[in-house]
Protein backbone atom coordinates (compact mmCIF):
# COMPACT_ATOMS: atom_id res chain seq x y z
CA UNK A 1 0.00 0.00 0.00
CA UNK A 2 1.38 3.26 -1.01
CA UNK A 3 2.00 6.23 1.93
CA UNK A 4 1.64 9.01 -0.12
CA UNK A 5 0.62 12.46 1.82
CA UNK A 6 -3.24 12.64 1.21
CA UNK A 7 -2.74 16.44 0.01
CA UNK A 8 -0.90 15.10 -2.87
CA UNK A 9 -2.91 12.29 -3.41
CA UNK A 10 -5.93 14.52 -4.22
CA UNK A 11 -3.35 17.18 -6.55
CA UNK A 12 -2.49 14.21 -8.42
CA UNK A 13 -5.60 12.79 -8.86
CA UNK A 14 -7.16 16.26 -9.50
CA UNK A 15 -4.16 16.61 -12.23
CA UNK A 16 -5.34 13.21 -13.57
CA UNK A 17 -9.53 14.09 -14.14
CA UNK A 18 -7.74 17.81 -15.63
CA UNK A 19 -5.79 15.71 -17.97
CA UNK A 20 -8.76 13.31 -18.51
CA UNK A 21 -11.11 15.87 -19.35
CA UNK A 22 -8.90 17.95 -21.49
CA UNK A 23 -8.02 15.05 -23.78
CA UNK A 24 -11.56 13.93 -24.53
CA UNK A 25 -11.96 17.64 -25.25
CA UNK A 26 -9.44 17.84 -27.97
CA UNK A 27 -11.04 14.68 -29.40
CA UNK A 28 -14.22 15.88 -29.75
CA UNK A 29 -12.76 19.00 -31.57
CA UNK A 30 -10.37 16.95 -33.84
CA UNK A 31 -13.14 14.96 -34.95
CA UNK A 32 -15.64 17.90 -35.61
CA UNK A 33 -12.78 19.79 -37.81
CA UNK A 34 -12.35 16.69 -39.63
CA UNK A 35 -16.06 16.03 -40.33
CA UNK A 36 -16.29 19.26 -41.70
CA UNK A 37 -13.46 19.60 -43.68
CA UNK A 38 -14.83 16.32 -45.23
CA UNK A 39 -17.88 17.88 -46.11
CA UNK A 40 -16.17 19.26 -49.30
CA UNK A 41 -15.74 16.03 -50.94
CA UNK A 42 -13.82 16.41 -54.73
CA UNK A 43 -11.50 18.73 -55.86
CA UNK A 44 -8.56 18.66 -57.29
CA UNK A 45 -6.13 16.37 -56.52
CA UNK A 46 -4.35 19.08 -54.21
CA UNK A 47 -7.24 19.02 -52.45
CA UNK A 48 -7.74 15.51 -51.69
CA UNK A 49 -4.18 15.10 -51.17
CA UNK A 50 -4.61 17.35 -48.42
CA UNK A 51 -7.56 15.85 -46.97
CA UNK A 52 -5.48 12.26 -46.67
CA UNK A 53 -3.15 14.15 -44.85
CA UNK A 54 -5.15 15.65 -42.89
CA UNK A 55 -6.78 12.75 -42.18
CA UNK A 56 -3.49 10.54 -41.15
CA UNK A 57 -2.41 13.62 -39.06
CA UNK A 58 -6.16 13.32 -37.92
CA UNK A 59 -5.44 9.13 -36.65
CA UNK A 60 -2.13 9.80 -35.61
CA UNK A 61 -2.79 12.16 -32.67
CA UNK A 62 -5.66 10.56 -31.87
CA UNK A 63 -3.79 6.92 -31.37
CA UNK A 64 -1.17 8.95 -29.16
CA UNK A 65 -4.31 10.66 -26.84
CA UNK A 66 -5.80 7.20 -26.64
CA UNK A 67 -2.58 5.91 -25.40
CA UNK A 68 -2.46 8.85 -22.98
CA UNK A 69 -6.46 8.40 -22.09
CA UNK A 70 -5.38 4.88 -21.25
CA UNK A 71 -2.85 5.77 -18.90
CA UNK A 72 -4.51 8.22 -17.18
CA UNK A 73 -7.84 5.65 -16.41
CA UNK A 74 -4.98 3.05 -15.39
CA UNK A 75 -3.21 6.04 -12.47
CA UNK A 76 -7.35 6.52 -11.24
CA UNK A 77 -7.35 2.86 -11.26
CA UNK A 78 -4.28 2.56 -9.12
CA UNK A 79 -5.28 5.40 -6.48
CA UNK A 80 -8.72 3.49 -6.10
CA UNK A 81 -6.86 0.56 -5.22
CA UNK A 82 -4.01 2.24 -3.25
CA UNK A 83 -0.94 1.09 -5.05
CA UNK A 84 -0.52 4.62 -6.76
CA UNK A 85 3.00 6.17 -6.98
CA UNK A 86 4.39 2.68 -6.65
CA UNK A 87 7.71 2.07 -9.26
CA UNK A 88 6.68 -0.93 -11.25
CA UNK A 89 10.44 -1.55 -11.65
CA UNK A 90 12.03 -0.95 -8.13
CA UNK A 91 8.06 -1.12 -5.87
CA UNK A 92 10.00 1.92 -4.17
CA UNK A 93 7.92 5.15 -3.88
CA UNK A 94 7.80 7.25 -7.41
CA UNK A 95 9.20 10.76 -6.08
CA UNK A 96 6.47 13.55 -5.71
CA UNK A 97 7.92 16.22 -7.95
CA UNK A 98 7.41 13.17 -10.53
CA UNK A 99 4.22 12.61 -9.67
CA UNK A 100 3.47 16.19 -9.97
CA UNK A 101 4.74 16.66 -13.21
CA UNK A 102 3.52 13.92 -14.50
CA UNK A 103 0.73 12.24 -12.82
CA UNK A 104 0.01 9.17 -15.05
CA UNK A 105 3.85 7.74 -14.63
CA UNK A 106 4.12 4.02 -13.36
CA UNK A 107 8.13 4.32 -13.28
CA UNK A 108 10.17 6.28 -10.86
CA UNK A 109 13.21 8.17 -12.39
CA UNK A 110 15.31 5.37 -11.16
CA UNK A 111 12.50 2.61 -12.79
CA UNK A 112 12.33 4.74 -16.03
CA UNK A 113 16.41 4.28 -16.35
CA UNK A 114 16.33 0.51 -15.53
CA UNK A 115 13.73 -0.06 -18.26
CA UNK A 116 15.62 2.51 -21.07
CA UNK A 117 18.56 0.08 -20.35
CA UNK A 118 16.99 -2.66 -20.95
CA UNK A 119 14.80 -1.53 -23.63
CA UNK A 120 18.13 -0.26 -25.46
CA UNK A 121 19.85 -3.76 -24.64
CA UNK A 122 17.25 -6.10 -26.32
CA UNK A 123 16.75 -3.75 -29.27
CA UNK A 124 20.14 -4.66 -31.16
Amino acid sequence: MANLPQDLLEKCKQKLINAKADILNRVRESRQDLYNTEDAKGGDEGDQTMRALAESEFLSMHERLRKQLMEIELALSRIDKGIYGICEETEEMIEADRLLAIPWTRLSIEGAEIRETITKRYAR
